[in-house]
């Protein structure tokens, strides 16, 4: 039989496009890496809520009031008796492509100034561990979490674990005790994307690694405009704001942003200036790096026109929508 100039070409593409569309197909129905499905705009009102932040992972969340332990779902979800006594499953989870990799937060989650109270995590046989255990190309802004206890191994921080490529980290605050071994933070445990205008007081505990504010701030990313307070114990890489920051090879950056070398327990960060509480409780020691902040006359006045406030030789300077 004479063949058809083109007949095989045109009859292997037809063969691969039936394969093709079998196979997406296949993959949309079982759910697998390379589709997304539908994801829904979150109010969060109650814990029941943020736990469906998890089947949301790219959708543009809004924290609609302050969650606490008098907030519905919490002694389900995020209590000390949750979970058998685990506390919170951080959002984000593994793929089966392996323990190093990761689904997490895509999209973006508004806090509002609105707080998140006394949650709790113990995990300590887990990694990626936080309010976010994993995010990735996420915008994170103006919330906090206050009276956090989290418990983890490594990669563990009060709000996020680990945050992924471009992942965007603003006007954010944590309160605490954060205990891990390897890669801990009191905000962000590793950091793979920008943290700015933001600080964290909370207690840290760990082995290697350890941060005040972030446990290991990644290659090419950026800490900027922020401060850490909280006491810092550790054995290697143990840094009052940044345990452990990568330079070598990359332009990591730590800029205008500054630890209490008093409180934290160190005189040493890799990044970041220490300042003694004194100095840090002065409104020269950020504006002299050009910080968006303003003195207000006490505690109970704001000027949402700034960042950041603070009481002049009073305080530490606090963010504009904290209560």
């Amino acid at each position: 039989m004479k063949m058809i100039p083109g007949w095989r070409s045109r009859n292997y593409l037809a063969r691969v496009g039936v394969f093709l569309t079998i196979a997406a197909l296949i993959v949309g129905m079982a759910g697998c890496d390379g589709y997304t499905p539908p994801s829904e705009n979150l109010e969060i009102r109650t814990w029941y809520d943020l736990d469906a932040v998890r089947d949301n992972l790219d959708g543009s969340h809004t924290l609609m009031n302050d969650l606490d332990g008098t907030t519905a779902g919490y002694a389900e979800l995020a209590s000390s008796t949750a979970n058998e006594g685990k506390g919170w499953q951080p959002i984000g989870f593994p793929t089966p492509h392996g323990p190093t990799a990761y689904v997490g937060l895509s999209g973006t989650f508004n806090g509002q100034g609105y707080e998140i109270h006394d949650l709790y995590i113990n995990r300590p046989e887990e990694d990626r561990i936080g309010l976010f255990g994993e995010t990735d190309g996420a915008v994170i802004r103006d919330m906090s979490v206050v009276n956090v206890t989290v418990i983890g191994r490594e990669a563990v921080g009060g709000l996020v674990g680990t945050s992924g490529c471009n992942d965007n980290v603003s006007n954010c605050y944590s309160t605490g005790n954060i205990t891990g071994e390897d890669v801990v933070g009191g905000l962000v445990g590793a950091n793979w994307g920008t943290v700015s205008n933001s600080y964290s007081s909370c207690n840290i505990t760990g082995i290697s690694r350890v941060g005040g504010l972030v446990g290991v701030n990644g290659p090419d990313q950026i800490v900027s405009n922020s401060y850490s307070t909280g006491s810092v114990t550790g054995v290697i890489g143990v840094g009052s704001l940044v345990g452990f920051n990568v330079v070598y090879k990359w332009n990591s950056i730590v800029s205008n942003s500054f630890w209490d070398i008093e409180t934290s327990g160190h005189a040493t960060s890799d990044g970041g200036t220490g300042k003694n509480t004194t100095e840090m409780k002065n409104i020269t020691t950020f504006s002299g790096v050009g910080w968006n902040i303003i003195a207000v006359a006490n505690t109970t006045m704001r000027d949402p026109s700034y960042i950041w406030n603070i009481v002049d030789d009073v305080t530490y300077p606090f963010l504009s929508w904290q209560s």
